[in-house]
């Protein structure tokens, strides 16, 4: 799973938030890497080159605008994501197209 990195003294201004914003201050705990300090991003942390950009179910996430578009899907390897923008409608049927397939949808 990812590591959730959490901004400098989150915890002490509501304001704040946990959303990540790298610690610039002279005096700065966190940036000289002092101990019992939360930790930085770093190079470390990164995944391997296979596992990175795909959806946490596995899958390379593919956008689907239509029907033709599910046609062309590698079940194997795969997942649908249908598009914001199609309908009721056409969802039904993209939706019943991937079941015969064996494509996973993500938004079903």
């Amino acid at each position: 799973m990812k590591k959730r990195f959490k901004r400098q003294e989150y915890a002490r201004y509501k304001k704040l938030g946990e959303k990540w914003r790298k610690p610039k201050g002279k005096t700065s705990k966190m940036r000289r890497y002092e101990k019992g300090k939360p930790a930085m991003p770093s190079i470390g942390y990164r995944k391997p080159k296979r596992e990175r950009g795909l959806h946490p179910s596995g899958y390379k996430d593919v956008l689907i605008r239509n029907l033709e578009e599910i046609e062309s899907l590698d079940p194997e390897g795969e997942a649908a994501r249908i598009a914001s923008t199609v309908g009721a409608r056409k969802r039904k049927l993209i939706i019943e197209r991937a079941k015969e397939l064996g494509i996973k949808i993500l938004n079903p």
